[in-house]
């Protein structure tokens, strides 16, 4: 008697378990057949934004290099008027 009394209870478990199993893949079912679309158009959505900032950032990056360059220089130049003035 106590072991169909305990294989009852794994046998309602294991139903449980599985109606439970059953329930979560047909919600991750439900997710993946709708959210596909919205997947797409948010792929696209930042493609074309990709496309937008691409130059921006290339100016931005060229920019950068003449304004380093810049400092660079400005840099030397200040060594060299400090050293006159040493001098001086």
């Amino acid at each position: 008697r106590k072991v169909v009394t305990l294989l009852q209870a794994m046998q309602q478990k294991v139903t449980a378990e599985g109606e439970k199993a059953q329930e979560l893949y047909e919600k991750f079912e439900c997710y993946c057949k709708t959210s596909g679309g919205d997947l797409g158009a948010s792929i696209e959505a930042a493609e074309a934004k990709l496309e937008e900032v691409a130059p921006a950032i290339e100016a931005s990056t060229s920019k950068k290099a003449k304004i380093e360059e810049e400092l660079t220089a400005s840099k030397e130049e200040r060594e060299a008027c400090k050293t006159a003035m040493a001098e001086a």
